[in-house]
């Protein structure tokens, strides 16, 4: 099984989406590393970090999620970047009229996509062509 790194906001319940889409992947979820038996684990910054950057080493395909209301898109940024240094294919979902930064800037994560689209559907519908 390919494993697939899931990047983006912790609002809503998109990994749950994408993780529904498909049993033939291995998902790596960091909305769920802070939680182990049933406790809440509180992680600092630098302790995100070294989790995001070595599970994204273990990782095939990164699927970055840039939500209208992801207030700074900051995390999702540098793991899409590392990514993508990494050799990794990265599918970028970047919806557009984004709440709190302009669209000109964001679309500067567009550069280290291998594909780009606007909804989170055919994000989806791409990542399924992916099972083998």
């Amino acid at each position: 099984k390919q494993v697939v790194y899931l990047a983006g906001g912790f609002k809503n319940d998109w990994q749950e989406r994408v993780v529904s889409c498909s049993d033939n992947f291995t998902w790596i979820n960091p909305k769920k590393k802070e939680y182990r038996n049933d406790g809440r684990i509180c992680m600092n910054v630098s302790e995100y970090g070294t989790w995001d950057l070595h599970y994204i080493r273990q990782s095939d395909i990164v699927f970055v999620y840039v939500e209208r209301d992801n207030a700074s898109c900051i995390g999702l940024s540098v793991e899409a970047g590392y990514a993508k240094g990494l050799g990794k294919t990265v599918i970028l979902v970047l919806e557009p009229n984004h709440e709190t930064i302009k669209d000109t800037y964001l679309s500067f994560i567009t550069q280290v996509a291998d594909i780009v689209f606007n909804d989170l559907k055919s994000g989806i519908n791409y990542l399924k062509s992916f099972v083998i």
